[in-house]
């Protein structure tokens, strides 16, 4: 005959205490196993885990002024990372473009040392079909619609490629921008008065050899360039527009045409090869497009002595 299993088995325990160097037993308590069990599911109910509530019982939201509090902190922190974002940006985009005009300077000096120090033309042919520049042969057409042969330009072939001859801070996605060529063409323009020594060119002044110059590291060759246009469709006198250029020079009667795109500063490289940030001349951004930032350099270092 199985013995029936009682309704509470029960456990005991004895209790002892310690005074001074002897031990005192105590009376054994008794307590059930079904106690001990009902004190654990207890125990259990009364601290439920991290993110569970009791059955009918509701989660503790967040309250709107709660809310309210995080998406201010939010956007407190995001307007602190926005600047430091677009400065860093701008930085890459004046290294990328210093670096455009090293390669271009390296360039230029492979071509005096084949051509006997002789500095090239803005310009050397004019035909019924286009114009050959010194970075290419532009079609003659409509404005924006013309074709360019970078083949044609005298730095090609030591080039041999495309990419360094546009500025990555030049906006070429805005709406106030007017296309020469049916592809952007050249960011960056010669010292024009330095052209203007070329014997070849369709402005020739005479001979001139490079080594000549008084101060190679005070004369300016390339620098980030563009113009104000307001004379040819779409652009006109009332819809100014921004266009690229292909020469800077210092002569109070033509447009400004060095472009501080750099935070109001030019990146300008000079005939000793260095690349350095040019600040306009005072009072000299072209007020038609002033968020553009078109103006002048210092005369000192565009003419040639």
């Amino acid at each position: 005959m199985i013995p029936a299993t009682p309704v509470a088995e029960f456990v005991r325990i004895p209790m002892r205490i310690i005074q001074g160097n002897r031990k005192v037993k105590l009376p054994t308590h008794t307590i059930s196993k079904q106690d001990s069990h009902e004190n654990a599911t207890t125990r259990r109910n009364a601290c439920p885990p991290m993110g569970f509530a009791h059955p009918g019982q509701a989660l503790k939201a967040f309250t709107l002024v709660e809310l309210m509090t995080v998406i201010a902190i939010s956007g407190i922190l995001a307007s602190l990372l926005l600047p430091v974002i677009s400065k860093s940006k701008s930085s890459a985009q004046r290294v990328q473009c210093t670096s455009n005009l090293r390669q271009l300077g390296f360039a230029v000096q492979l071509y005096w040392n084949d051509f006997e120090q002789k500095p090239f033309a803005y310009s050397t042919e004019r035909t019924s079909k286009g114009i050959r520049y010194w970075f290419g042969r532009l079609e003659k057409g409509v404005e924006g619609q013309r074709k360019l042969d970078h083949t044609q330009g005298v730095l090609w072939p030591y080039i041999k490629g495309r990419g360094i001859e546009r500025c990555p801070s030049f906006d070429y996605s805005s709406p106030l921008y007017k296309s020469k060529a049916i592809t952007a063409s050249y960011g960056y323009g010669y010292n024009l008065h330095i052209a203007q020594k070329s014997e070849s060119g369709l402005q020739s002044q005479g001979r001139f050899r490079m080594t000549q110059l008084k101060s190679p590291s005070g004369s300016a060759l390339f620098a980030d360039a563009a113009q104000i246009n307001d004379f040819q469709p779409p652009a006109s006198s009332s819809n100014p527009m921004l266009e690229e250029f292909y020469y800077i020079n210092f002569n109070p009667g033509d447009y400004p045409n060095v472009h501080f795109r750099h935070q109001i500063q030019a990146n300008s490289l000079f005939c000793d090869g260095h690349v350095s940030n040019e600040s306009p001349l005072p009072d000299s951004l072209d007020q038609r497009l002033p968020t553009m930032n078109i103006g002048r350099m210092q005369k000192e270092k565009l003419l040639i002595q």
